[in-house]
């Protein structure tokens, strides 16, 4: 399930896709375990729910250095997803008080 910050909305896989063409950071809040079981998906990167908060304050270098991709600014355009679409509904909702856009 899949969450977009900028208009807060759901999104489809093909619409994900095209945005994926466009430059933007894909982060998937399931648990490691999760990813393991049924897979990552192309071009994601994987931050727990429960480390979010956290990885969405790190230093830029530190960001790179644990999840091997730039760190977002604020303004980035970046997607959510999990299973079902609370977790990304809540990882949007962190974002957006850490006053990402």
């Amino acid at each position: 399930r899949l969450c977009a910050a900028a208009a807060a909305q759901d999104l489809s896989y093909q619409e994900l896709k095209d945005l994926k063409k466009a430059d933007v950071l894909h982060i998937d809040v399931r648990e490691r375990w999760e990813i393991d079981r049924f897979g990552k998906i192309p071009e994601s990167i994987n931050i727990p729910l429960g480390e979010l908060m956290e990885a969405l304050q790190m230093d830029p270098t530190e960001f790179k250095e644990q999840y091997n991709q730039k760190m977002p600014s604020k303004s980035d355009p970046v997607v959510f997803s999990c299973l079902a679409g609370t977790r990304s509904k809540q990882a949007l909702g962190l974002a957006m008080s850490l006053g990402f856009s």
